[in-house]
């Protein structure tokens, strides 16, 4: 049998990542079978076994694929020109565009993490790179006289995680729920958080609030970051 391509292994690992993904935000972790997952993907329950061994496996390999995306939005988040306009178009991919099963399966793994111990090793991971990735941003932005705020990087980045569970679960539990109404009145919040600093040298004043930009821009999306698209 000829050997596969990594590009093609990792595509099927994609594949199944995918299906296990689906099921456990439709029926929870411990409902979930191997099987399930298997009918969902399309393919054989040994064909999943090829890659991974247990249900554990699939969590640890959806949290690296979760951590591997966060990284790379959090270094685009860095380089953005305007960081305000960075941590909106953050909310708009996070709490906005991604499908909402995927926000279910947040709020279902955090759920497991209290009674799993693996699982809660993985979970408490990720949620130290999310954190971790924000405070260094911060740090960064403070040290180079991008913003100004009134207390340590450490604490709003942990503020940041508080809102961005606090949205994941409003979106999981509430179909009705509709992120995008309460991103302007959250921009504002964090401009006056962060405190950032106006372009002109030496002016340490609040720069133009995050409606006052739009309005001025006449749209949310002017001069939008490279951040990916994701389903």
């Amino acid at each position: 049998m000829p050997r596969l391509k990594p590009d093609t292994i990792q595509a099927r690992i994609e594949h199944i990542l995918d299906a296990a993904e689906i099921c456990f935000a439709r029926s929870g972790f411990h409902r979930t079978t191997m099987q399930e997952i298997a009918k969902e993907a399309g393919i054989s329950l040994g064909a999943i076994y090829v890659y991974f061994d247990a249900k554990e496996a699939l969590i640890e390999g959806l949290a690296e694929r979760d951590r591997q995306m966060l990284s790379d939005d959090l270094a685009a988040f860095a380089q953005a020109p305007d960081l305000l306009q960075g941590l909106q178009q953050l909310g708009e991919i996070y709490a906005v565009e991604r499908p909402r099963h995927k926000q279910i399966l947040h709020v279902e793994i955090g759920a497991e993490s209290t009674r799993n111990e693996e699982i809660g090793k993985i979970f408490r991971s990720v949620d130290a790179c999310c954190r971790d990735g924000f405070e260094q941003v911060l740090s960064a932005a403070i040290e180079d006289g991008r913003i100004n705020p009134a207390i340590d990087a450490k604490t709003i980045a942990q503020i940041m995680v508080v809102i961005g569970d606090g949205m994941f679960w409003r979106r999981a539990v509430d179909p009705d729920f509709n992120a995008r109404e309460v991103l302007p009145a959250l921009s504002e919040m964090m401009a006056s958080l962060i405190n950032p600093v106006a372009a002109s040298a030496g002016d340490t004043r609040h720069a133009t609030s995050p409606l006052e930009d739009e309005a001025a821009a006449g749209s949310p999306q002017a001069g939008s970051l490279n951040y990916e698209k994701r389903s």
